[in-house]
């Protein structure tokens, strides 16, 4: 199974593309699911062999917290607390990207082929995705699983220490939010996952593009195909439209040059609607990915150069000047900066015994030194190298 995230900056058509992108699959004869909250508006009339999968941000918030509400219903009596009904409630923000990705880990669960995923704009598409990871740290930081094995020494240990000890329900919930997080994160990171950027071409595209691809990088996430929506055709009569294409192809040339081969669609005349537009953008059902697109797939440590041996471990960020990068090592943590970006990766078990020796930028790679600590390593071993 493949699944394609489709995002890009704000109005450059994100949704059309995604739509097309599944209708061309599905006409091609594989099961493929548009996973899409705005698709409708462009498809019309859902197609045969086609599923759509909306994601429903008001229902899922109203199901998830009238549960967590029976969950906690004896300490909320114990409160005097009035309970919610569900006609009451109404979203909070933020409930729409947890939708979205509830929405995205049913997709992939649902037996397809391919999965297509219409994403927020960028910079919002590469939080969404980076979500998952970033609260599992949380709830492991907050509530340490290692501590809900103690749950019989609990009432000792709250005479002991002084203070109430979380509830069992509370580390309950932990646990049910951890394992759906984990299956989100899973299909993120799966190795078939891959994102397709959608831009119109020039100057603004370019800076949106060049700083989301540091974002995608930094959070280990490929780009297997860049678009190019609403193309102008070149030599029209009117001078204004021949002004507003050649700026176009003008910006063609650049997305090219940095990224390889660009797939452009032209420019109907009007938005797409309906499967007879989608179709007349000519997408293709695979269009081949472009090698220079895609970062290494996975960060890796080097093997020491013998005992006592600097090990480097490789993290890639392809097109990161010096300027955009951060970096600072706390405890067993490395916190990366990418721009407007930042990352808490955990530091395998053979870096956590090596100090930080030094860090360098090479051919889109950051490339981070560690030197063995003499303290912890037996003189003349050889560290062990596990790839994070």
């Amino acid at each position: 199974m493949r699944i394609i995230l489709v995002t890009g900056p704000g109005g450059a058509g994100r949704t059309t593309v995604a739509a097309a992108t599944a209708l061309a699959a599905a006409r091609a004869g594989r099961r493929v699911v548009l996973v899409s909250a705005e698709a409708d508006a462009v498809l019309g009339d859902v197609p045969e062999g086609l599923d759509v999968l909306r994601p429903d941000a008001g229902g899922d918030f109203r199901r998830e917290f009238l549960a967590l509400q029976e969950r906690s219903a004896a300490a909320l009596d114990l409160l005097g607390a009035a309970p919610f009904e569900d006609a009451e409630l109404t979203e909070l923000p933020g409930s729409t990207e947890f939708a979205l990705l509830r929405a995205l880990r049913d997709a992939a669960a649902g037996g397809h082929e391919l999965v297509v995923a219409d994403l927020p704009p960028l910079p919002e598409a590469i939080a969404l995705l980076a979500l998952p990871e970033q609260l599992r740290r949380y709830l492991r930081r907050l509530l340490p699983p290692e501590r809900q094995a103690a749950r019989a020494l609990r009432p000792m240990l709250a005479q002991l220490a002084g203070v109430p000890m979380p509830a069992q329900w509370l580390y309950e919930t932990a646990a049910r939010w951890e394992a759906e997080l984990a299956a989100v994160q899973d299909v993120v990171d799966a190795p078939d996952t891959a994102v397709r950027l959608v831009a119109e071409p020039g100057p603004a595209a370019a800076d949106a593009l060049r700083t989301a691809r540091l974002g995608l990088a930094l959070h280990g996430l490929r780009v297997e195909r860049l678009v190019a929506n609403r193309v102008l055709p070149a030599g029209s009569p009117d001078p204004w439209l021949a002004a507003w294409a050649e700026r176009q192809h003008a910006g063609l040339d650049e997305l090219r040059a940095a990224y390889g081969s660009v797939h452009p669609l032209p420019h109907l005349g009007r938005e797409p609607r309906g499967p007879e537009d989608l179709a007349a953008l000519g997408l293709p059902d695979e269009p081949a990915a472009d090698p220079r697109l895609l970062p290494a797939p996975r960060s890796a440590v080097d093997e020491p150069d013998g005992p006592g041996g600097v090990l480097t471990w490789r993290l890639p960020v392809p097109g990161a000047a010096k300027q955009d990068l951060a970096l600072v090592r706390r405890g067993d943590e490395l916190l990366l900066g990418v721009g407007p970006f930042r990352r808490v990766l955990p530091l395998a078990p053979v870096l956590r015994r090596c100090t930080v020796s030094g860090a360098a930028l090479v051919d889109g790679e950051l490339r981070i030194r560690f030197t063995p600590d003499p303290e912890l390593w037996p003189k003349g071993a050889v560290p062990p190298v596990r790839t994070p």
